[in-house]
């Protein structure tokens, strides 16, 4: 073996760890389009709350259970999709 060939080794298997090393901790694209579109509606459904509960607190104020089930319910869809972020 000459040193051009130890070199080429050793470019490929820096290559490889950094290739490596990126989808270990590099989810982003390579998670699976299912997680990715569960995690999109789930986050629409917190939005949807949250406004909910905002339009609740103003418009109903005497209705403060309905607005905490609400408002605790966005948070907990919400806790769900966190979940889910860093899960899968």
């Amino acid at each position: 073996m000459n040193q051009e060939d130890v070199d080429k080794i050793i470019a490929e298997a820096v290559a490889e760890s950094k290739n490596e090393s990126k989808k270990k901790w590099h989810k982003g694209k390579s998670s699976s389009n299912s997680v990715a579109n569960t995690r999109r509606i789930l986050n629409w459904v917190f939005m949807i709350g949250f406004v909910a509960a905002v339009v609740i607190y103003f418009v109903l104020p005497e209705q403060r259970i309905l607005f905490f089930s609400v408002g605790f319910g966005a948070i907990a869809v919400k806790l769900v999709e966190f979940y889910l972020r860093f899960m899968f």
